[in-house]
């Protein structure tokens, strides 16, 4: 994939990951101070080199790198999985 992903992975992850959709974190990858796996959080958007900014319900504001972060959506009304 190179430095930079191409056009149609960040639209799949913008399809996958529309901003307002819930997520819960599996786990961080090289982060200095990462946030607990199972932390949930709001997606606000995904920047042009597929980057999922995100808020969490923790207060941190970040953004998971796919492949080097690990989360998955979720759906909000009953807490469970959408994998």
């Amino acid at each position: 994939m190179g430095m930079f992903p191409d056009e149609k992975y960040v639209e799949d992850l913008r399809k996958r990951f529309p901003e307002g959709c819930r997520i819960c974190l599996d786990y961080m990858g090289d982060d200095p101070r990462p946030i607990p796996p199972g932390t949930k959080g709001t997606v606000k958007h995904v920047d042009d080199i597929g980057t999922v900014h995100c808020d969490f319900d923790n207060g941190r504001r970040l953004g998971l790198v796919p492949g080097e972060d690990s989360f998955h959506r979720i759906k909000e009304k009953d807490r469970g999985d959408e994998r």
